[in-house]
């Protein structure tokens, strides 16, 4: 399959492209960048954007819809210093529990800032991580770290005392060590272009199972939250189901303000691009109600009592109204050489798991696939991410979420300035102790049925990057299945049979385990592996078409260099220095120049067509110079 031009690719025919900032909200749908339609495809309203990366919506539709990113980041937000939560010996005291939540809530806002502005450039949210837990859990399971016998009875706990508080504080200053340290090599790896140099090597058949086991193994834990109460679960599918698919092109007119105008209404297509949001609203109200009325279950061993409001009450209660997390709030950081290891394997299952949802993000947002340049600046900036991570001590490390890539591809809004507002919100919730809490209230089943949703668009954008490659052919068809299904079964076994992957040394041990246990590692290495020793043509392995969709034309480099360049004058003031081009975080000197070329020539044939505007329109018949 080879597209028929580099304009069919990147879909640079989309008007939403020129950045114009739209001051009306009426949304108007645009064809995605390199979706469904290349190839001589034809479009569809299913494949359309109504923002795209680089436009601005009217401000209150940015603040809502960062607020419905901020909403389906929030069960992995609270999800993760909940888990924690045993391991530091924090199961009985709610109010720290609490105060881990805000903190990891404030500090993956200034790490989604970050991103946004300097790192990527994409519209993509960073979080506490999942893949650092085992590697964190299997470190506080070690002999000198395992929790005393008495923590464990609730009667026994006094979150007050100062023994108890030296219990958790000391596990947690060594785990934020152990991120300290391991966020280094994140950090070497970004801004020194290693993990650009080994994306010459990477193509669609390896970045199609590393993004398809991106969603496919969170299968159970998703199952496992919905489980809790299909009945609150499906219902929240069926909001976020009917808004995005069968409402989503229906306008709701709206009470509308301009200067020099009387008030009207103007359509604003609010299913489409609140479906999320929504769905999740209505759900959690029609759950307060049937708590309120006694329908669902008080006591808590029995079935559906995790869709009540108030299961988790007394955070809410006992949460200050204002609280500002600060570095070192639980002491001076400890480091051992036992956690680095097995938390370094994490840090790597990270970094392939983020470089996947940068090719999903730039898909589903309206971008073209992100450079070289811009890859490692991301993956630098995440490094930078986990050191505040650590420094303020959330626990985990950072990372993009996948479940907001998912959100993209549903609500069709990719505009970056969206997840700004997002960080805001989440920066403001942060500090807002209430707020919080609150929203860690969300019940179960409610974020269960949401992530059946968002992890299955995952799963779909990880398969529809095959439409690259030619997949009539034996090779292709052979790398992808089993890698697939190899990132499936390994990792499952690996888990159950930890016992057998022991080989006396802990740290190796930790290592082998993360690394195993971790689909999208397992399935990305082997197709990584496969895909460049396996024999096989570059039209085969899609290697042309991933390659023109870097490449493109002017308008493709001047896109790229719309979407991807730092902000506010930093790329063309430093990058255009000789030395700085040479920077793997900055744009190479041979696609600068070019791309210096490309715009003089724009320029030149703009201001001929302005001249040849202005004859026409004074009737002259002589044309004017140009030179």
């Amino acid at each position: 399959m080879t597209p028929s031009s580099d304009k069919d690719i990147n879909g640079l025919g989309n008007p939403s492209f020129e950045g114009k900032r739209r001051s009306h909200c009426h949304f108007s749908p645009a064809h995605a960048a390199w979706g469904p339609e290349e190839g001589g495809g034809t479009s569809h309203s299913g494949t359309k954007l109504g923002y795209t990366v680089t436009d601005v919506p009217p401000w209150y539709l940015c603040i809502l819809l960062g607020i419905q990113h901020f909403l389906t980041a929030i069960g992995g937000l609270v999800a993760v210093p909940l888990m924690l939560s045993k391991g530091l010996c924090l199961q009985h005291d709610l109010l720290t529990q609490s105060h881990l939540i805000s903190t990891i809530i404030f500090v993956s806002g200034i790490c989604t800032l970050l991103q946004v502005l300097f790192g990527v450039r994409l519209p993509i949210i960073q979080g506490g991580t999942l893949t650092f837990l085992t590697p964190t859990l299997a470190m506080l399971s070690l002999p000198n770290w395992k929790c005393p016998a008495w923590t464990n009875n609730a009667t026994l706990v006094n979150a007050s005392s100062p023994e108890f508080i030296q219990v958790w504080q000391t596990r947690m200053r060594e785990v934020q060590g152990t991120i300290i340290a391991t966020s280094c090599f994140q950090i070497f790896v970004g801004f020194s272009g290693l993990i650009g140099f080994l994306m010459r090597f990477i193509g669609p058949l390896t970045i199609a199972p590393t993004i398809t086991l991106v969603g496919l193994p969170l299968f159970e834990s998703a199952g496992d939250m919905a489980g809790q109460h299909w009945g609150i679960a499906f219902l929240t599918i069926f909001f976020i189901v009917l808004f995005s698919q069968y409402l989503k092109h229906i306008a709701v007119p709206l009470p509308s303000y301009q200067r020099g105008k009387k008030s009207h209404s103007s359509p604003v297509y609010l299913f489409q691009m609140f479906p999320v949001l929504l769905g999740l609203s209505l759900s959690w109200l029609l759950c307060y109600v049937l708590t309120v009325t006694g329908v669902l279950p008080a006591a808590p061993g029995a079935y559906g009592h995790l869709a009540r409001t108030d299961s988790r009450g007394d955070v809410l209660s006992q949460a200050p109204w204002f609280r500002l997390p600060y570095p070192g709030q639980w002491g001076t950081p400890t480091v051992s050489l036992a956690g680095i290891f097995g938390i370094l394997a994490g840090v790597i299952s990270s970094m392939l798991e983020s470089v996947g949802d940068y090719y999903a993000c730039a898909r589903l947002c309206g971008a073209p696939p992100p450079p070289e340049h811009a890859i490692s600046r991301g993956i630098g900036v995440e490094g930078i991410g986990c050191l505040l991570a650590g420094a303020w001590g959330t626990g985990s490390g950072t990372t993009s979420y996948s479940e907001n890539v998912g959100v993209l591809g549903i609500t069709k809004v990719g505009s970056r300035v969206v997840i700004i507002a997002g960080a805001c919100a989440m920066l403001l919730s942060g500090i807002l102790g209430k707020v919080g809490a609150m929203l860690a209230s969300i019940p179960i089943p409610v974020i269960g049925g949401m992530f059946l949703v968002m992890f299955g668009v995952i799963v779909a954008v990880g398969i529809s990057s095959l439409q690259y490659t030619d997949m009539n052919s034996s090779r292709n068809i052979f790398i992808f299945g089993f890698s697939l299904f190899a990132g499936l079964t390994i990792p499952n076994w690996a888990s159950k049979n930890s016992a057998l992957l022991k080989t006396g040394i802990i740290q190796l041990d930790q290592v082998i385990l993360v690394l195993l246990t971790t689909g999208m590692f397992v399935g990305g290495f082997l197709a990584f592996i496969l895909d460049n020793t396996i024999p096989g043509t570059q039209e085969e392995r899609g290697l042309l078409a991933w390659k023109q969709s870097h490449k493109g034309g002017m308008e493709s480099s001047q896109l790229i260099s719309k979407v991807y360049d730092l902000p506010f004058g930093i790329g063309t003031r430093y990058c255009n220095v000789s030395w700085f081009r040479y920077l793997p975080a900055c744009p190479r000197k041979l696609s600068w120049d070019k791309r210096m070329d490309e715009l003089k020539a724009a320029r030149q044939k703009t201001s001929v067509e302005t001249s040849l505007e202005r004859n026409s329109e004074v009737g002259a018949d002589t044309p004017i110079s140009t030179n």
